[in-house]
């Protein structure tokens, strides 16, 4: 069964960088677009970045310029990097298929403080 287990939120200072983590297992990550969502508290989940199984990748307009989606074949993992954070940032982030969405997993905290 597919699996999407993100990892490396944590705390950090407006201005300052994160990179998350999403390894997927049962299935093969370059053959399918995918996402990284966030919801933060009170807000509905939105979509910041995509990337298809061509390569190409878009960002909602909130992080474009800022966020790069990006993605480890060998290592079947996909990649956020979260470049000048803001305390609008704050959220849990998730991976997943915007194409065929599966279960939401427990996803990655991230709180950016000001």
């Amino acid at each position: 069964q597919v699996q999407l287990v993100e990892s490396g939120g944590g705390l950090v200072q407006a201005g300052g960088s994160l990179r998350l983590s999403c390894a997927a297992s049962g299935m093969i990550i370059s053959s399918y677009t995918m996402g990284w969502f966030r919801q933060a508290p009170g807000k509905q989940r939105e979509l910041v970045a995509r990337i298809t199984g061509a390569g190409f990748t878009s960002y909602a307009v909130s992080v474009e310029g800022r966020f790069t989606i990006s993605r480890d074949s060998a290592k079947n993992t996909v990649y956020l990097q979260m470049n000048s954070l803001e305390p609008e940032d704050t959220a849990v982030y998730y991976c997943n298929l915007p194409l065929r969405l599966i279960d939401w997993g427990q996803g990655t905290h991230v709180t950016v403080s000001s």
